[in-house]
């Protein structure tokens, strides 16, 4: 997965933070309600917790809050130092990204969340086949991640930012994975998922697929 951003991730890591809590005005609507919608994927989330890009830690911290165990897989080694001093050993962060990681324990949910994009589609495919292997029947999948309804949305999206200004912003979405909600619901189908997509801003769905 991604290794291509790993630069990338150690560069975010001195601003993450800031960036989600609304202080970088281009990066403000795709982070809108951002601690309302971890907080939502944590409440969906049961059992032992699988958690893909937990970058700072901050949805981590939600699911700890309820009580529940979590083992990290963060590629980024300044972005798990950060969560590692952030979580005070509380949970496990280790190195590792979607489709490259080895964890021993049983798990109920996999989280993620504003990650899954940096996988293309037959990456998603791979991680999600990988997935449905490793979770029991009523086992969940709980992402929150940028997605569209449609390409054209996506382009509409691109199109936006840049009359905006937002270059960085429109760069970010040419050159990251972005997918359709179609695409996801065939990939989650195929493997076996029962899905649904809701809705938390313009750019931000939750995806919950439920194993069969």
């Amino acid at each position: 997965m991604g290794k291509e951003f790993i630069e990338l991730f150690e560069e975010w890591a001195k601003t993450y933070d800031d960036t989600v809590t609304g202080h970088d005005e281009e990066y403000k609507d795709v982070f809108l309600y951002y601690d309302q919608l971890l907080q939502e994927v944590a409440d969906r989330a049961t059992g032992n917790v699988l958690e893909f890009g937990p970058g700072t830690g901050n949805l981590t911290a939600k699911l700890l809050k309820r009580n529940l165990t979590v083992i990290g897989i963060e590629p980024s080694k300044s972005m798990r130092e950060i969560a590692i001093n952030k979580l005070q050993d509380k949970a496990k962060v280790l190195d590792g990204d979607f489709l490259n990681f080895q964890i021993d324990e049983n798990v109920d949910t996999i989280v993620s969340s504003y990650a899954f994009h940096h996988l293309t589609d037959e990456e998603k495919s791979l991680a999600i086949e990988q997935y449905g292997k490793m979770l029991p029947s009523g086992g969940k999948i709980v992402f929150a991640d940028t997605m569209y309804e449609s390409v054209d949305a996506y382009q509409k999206a691109i199109t936006d930012a840049t009359e905006k200004g937002y270059h960085n912003l429109a760069e970010d979405l040419k050159r990251e994975y972005y997918t359709t909600i179609p695409v996801l619901r065939e990939i989650m189908r195929v493997n076996g998922f029962t899905v649904s997509f809701n809705r938390c801003n313009d750019f931000v769905w939750i995806m919950e697929g439920v194993k069969a």
